[in-house]
C-alpha cells in the first residue's frame, strides 16, 4: 500500500475543516473551523501544488468572497472579489436580455486548473462561469456559457446553479459543466463557444418538449481521467451515461432502489466501477427505507450494489449534497462522503466497509480528497 497521505477538505454551513491522515487512513488530524460561522460551498486544492488551496466563502450578510491558502490551509488570506461579468464590473446580463443590477449570490464550485496553481475556473448562481490567472486576484466571465440557449435556462430547487466544471486532461480545451436547471455543456475551444451536449436526457415532469435541449436538472457528472469521453450523471431523476463525451446520455439507473440522488463519483484505478448514494424523493431528501447505503456498480451502471457496512441501518434521516463525495488515489482507493447531518464518512477498501472520522460538524456541504507526498 502507497503511504502517502490523504488530505480531506470539507465545506460545512459552518467553516471550513482540514482532516489528514496517512495511508492507512485509520486516525484523522482535524483542524477547523476556519471562516467560523461563514458557509463554505466548496473547497479544493491545485493539483499542480499541493499546498495552494482555494474555498469559496458565503454569508447573507457580507456576500461572496474567495480565499487562498499557499500553506496547505494553516494560514487563509482573501484574494480578490472582483467578478468581471462581461467585461462589465458590477452589471448583469440577464437572460431575458433586460439590464438589471448584478446580484451575485454565491460561488458553487472552484475548480483550479490541473497544470496551474494560478488558474482556477469558477460556477457561480446565477449560472455563469468565472476564470482567475492570477491566484484568485481578478475573475473574468467567459460569457459564450451564456450564448448556448441562456434564455431558456432556469433555475432548480436549489438556485440557478452552475454546480459542477469537468477539466479533460487530454484536451486543455474541452470542459464540461453543469448547471440545475438547464443542462450539461461542452466547449471544446477552451471556453470561447460553448453548446448543449444533453441528447438522450427526458424531463416529462418539468419539460413538454421530450426532446427538449435544455432545461434538464442535472445533479452533477463524473468522468475517470483515463477516459474523459465517458461521464457518468445524477440527474434529478435517472442515473445516466454517455460514452462519446456526451453528445448522446442512456440510463443506467438499473437495480437501484431509488435514481432521485444527488452526487455521483467514479472509482480511482477502475474507470467502470461507480459509487452514487439514491436518496428517497425529490420531496423527501433521506435515504430509502431509512437505511443510510451507498450504491456500487462494477459495470459501469444497471448493477448494482448496496454497502452498508458501518453505515447506520435505521431511523437514518441525512442526505448527502451533490459535492459532498470524494474518491481518493491510493490503492485500495479510499471513498467518502459527508452529510447533512455533520458526519464524514470514510472507506479505506473502495467502499466495503465504512466508519465515521468525525461525527458532529455542521452541514457538510462539499468534501475533496487530496493525496499529499
Amino acid at each position: 500500500m502507497s503511504m502517502s497521505r490523504i488530505r480531506l477538505l470539507a465545506g460545512t454551513k459552518k467553516g471550513a475543516f482540514v482532516l489528514v491522515s496517512d495511508g492507512k487512513r485509520e486516525r484523522w488530524d482535524i483542524s477547523g473551523p476556519h471562516f467560523a460561522g461563514w458557509e463554505i460551498y466548496h473547497l479544493k486544492g491545485s493539483p499542480a501544488d499541493p499546498n495552494r488551496l482555494y474555498a469559496s466563502q458565503t454569508s447573507g450578510w457580507f456576500g461572496q468572497k474567495i480565499q487562498r491558502s499557499n500553506d496547505g490551509g494553516r494560514t487563509w488570506e482573501p484574494v480578490g472579489d472582483k467578478f468581471v461579468y462581461d467585461g462589465v464590473p458590477g452589471t448583469h446580463q440577464w437572460y431575458d436580455g433586460t439590464q438589471r443590477p448584478w446580484e451575485f449570490k454565491r460561488i458553487w464550485h472552484l475548480e483550479p486548473s490541473l497544470t496551474d496553481p494560478n488558474t482556477v475556473y469558477a460556477g457561480a448562481e446565477d449560472a455563469a462561469l468565472f476564470r482567475t490567472t492570477d491566484g484568485g486576484q481578478t475573475w473574468h466571465e467567459l460569457p459564450g456559457l451564456r450564448g448556448a440557449k441562456g434564455h431558456l435556462w432556469q433555475p432548480g430547487a436549489g438556485g440557478m446553479c452552475l454546480h459542477t466544471i469537468l477539466l479533460d486532461p487530454g484536451d486543455p480545451n474541452r470542459i464540461f459543466v453543469a448547471i440545475s436547471a438547464a443542462g450539461v455543456f461542452r466547449t471544446d475551444d477552451g471556453g470561447k463557444t460553448w453548446r448543449p451536449v444533453n441528447r438522450g436526457l427526458k424531463s416529462l415532469f418539468e419539460l413538454p418538449d421530450p426532446d427538449a435541449e435544455v432545461g434538464h436538472c442535472v445533479h452533477r457528472i463524473a468522468m475517470h481521467p483515463s477516459r474523459p469521453g465517458v461521464l457518468f450523471m445524477q440527474k434529478h431523476w435517472d442515473v445516466m451515461r454517455s460514452d462519446d463525451a456526451g453528445e448522446s446520455w442512456r440510463e443506467v439507473s438499473g437495480n437501484l432502489p431509488s435514481d432521485f440522488g444527488f452526487p455521483i463519483d467514479v472509482h480511482a484505478h477502475e474507470p467502470e466501477t461507480i459509487y452514487v448514494v439514491p436518496i428517497k424523493s425529490d420531496s423527501e431528501h433521506f435515504p430509502p427505507d431509512a437505511k443510510l447505503r451507498v450504491y456500487r456498480s462494477r459495470t459501469g451502471g444497471n448493477e448494482w450494489e448496496p454497502l452498508e457496512k458501518g453505515l447506520p441501518q435505521r431511523d437514518c434521516y441525512v442526505n448527502i449534497l451533490r459535492d459532498a463525495m470524494a474518491i481518493d488515489s491510493l490503492d485500495p482507493c479510499g471513498v467518502y462522503f459527508g452529510t447533512t447531518g455533520g458526519q464524514v464518512y470514510a472507506s479505506a477498501d473502495s467502499g466495503n466497509t465504512w466508519n465515521p472520522i468525525v461525527r458532529d460538524l455542521p452541514s457538510v456541504l462539499s468534501l475533496e480528497a487530496q493525496a499529499l507526498p
